[in-house]
């Protein structure tokens, strides 16, 4: 394995445990009298301001931006827009669904974006890895149904917790289509590869704004002097782990192995949510809960490695290694 599909490896992981931070960070937030909208609009305003702060110190970035169309400026806002739909939906379940089961169904997405990437873009390739894909689900639904979550949470937030990966797994697709991903290549091979930090930047602005359109149009207590004073740590952490820090590693990442394959790597998110719930919100790990870890776990180490090259393959790219993908940042991943 390369150095570059190391550092895209560690780099989606460390994603990932940014991203299952977020909920460990709302739910503080939410007891000192925060809600979901107030959380998110601070989340992105405060990752958009980060953002646009490293831009202004690359002045190749800088560059990067003057030089972009008008219309991929446009789509890219676009698609922050979009974000709100899944980040929304996930932090409003998270309300009232206990955070390891909402975590856990963020699962859906990985095989949602497989399935869509048989149509659209880069699918996943070769047996070894529909094999992984297979483990990651079957660990997933071992492990929600290993969940011992007390009362039935309300029906409205389960809907939501399942809705957000639903608009996620879409997502990916469309930023992956947006980046240059086709059927044939990705954005780095047809040359349509954009700035990282430029791209970030512009994605988590439109996310941002559409926020703060909503909070102010709906007269949410989202200024400063309205925010409870308690709630401020809780949203600083959602901001850094999960807007701001998260996006820039996850792109990084899934430029180097691809959007399905990121995908599936960040299927380690449920498990990193499971043991923190466990550490810091006291809820109990169950046997099912170990085993499907342990296939979650299974599933991502089996998608990156290689099978035994036949005579055929010896000089041609091993069929269950994507070629490499380029999506934008998933600034609004849970």
């Amino acid at each position: 394995m390369d150095r570059a599909r190391l550092v895209g490896i560690a780099l989606v992981v460390a994603a990932a445990v940014g991203y299952g931070s977020g909920g460990l960070f709302a739910r503080p937030a939410y007891e000192a009298g925060a809600n979901w909208l107030t959380v998110m609009a601070w989340r992105f305003g405060i990752a958009m301001a980060l953002s646009w702060m490293l831009v202004a110190m690359r002045p190749q970035t800088r560059a990067a931006v003057r030089s972009m169309a008008p219309r991929t400026i446009a789509t890219t806002l676009g698609l922050g827009v979009m974000l709100v739909l899944q980040s929304g939906t996930y932090y409003a379940a998270i309300e009232t669904v206990p955070l390891s089961l909402a975590g856990l169904l963020t699962s859906i997405y990985p095989p949602a974006v497989a399935f869509l990437s048989v149509w659209i873009g880069q699918p996943l390739q070769g047996r070894r890895a529909w094999l992984a894909l297979g483990l990651t689900v079957t660990g997933m639904v071992l492990a929600v149904g290993g969940i011992k979550t007390g009362a039935m949470p309300p029906l409205g937030g389960l809907l939501l917790a399942i809705a957000a990966p639903l608009f996620y797994a879409v997502w990916i697709v469309l930023a992956a289509r947006h980046s240059g991903e086709t059927r044939e290549g990705t954005g780095a091979e047809s040359g349509r590869a954009n700035d990282a930090l430029a791209t970030g930047a512009l994605l988590v602005t439109g996310t941002s704004v559409a926020y703060w359109a909503m909070a102010l149009v709906t007269g949410n207590p989202v200024l400063p002097a309205d925010v409870p004073v308690g709630a401020w740590p809780g949203i600083l952490g959602v901001a850094l782990a999960s807007g701001f820090v998260a996006p820039q590693a996850f792109y990084a990442g899934a430029k180097r192995v691809g959007g399905a394959q990121a995908a599936l790597i960040s299927t380690v998110e449920p498990l990193y949510t499971i043991l923190a719930a466990g550490f810091i919100l006291g809820e109990m790990l169950t046997l099912p809960q170990w085993a499907g870890a342990a296939l979650i776990i299974g599933g991502v180490v089996l998608s990156q490695t290689r099978g035994r090259a036949t005579p055929a393959q010896a000089t041609a790219p091993d069929i269950a290694e994507p070629v490499l993908a380029q999506p934008l940042a998933a600034a609004g991943h849970d």
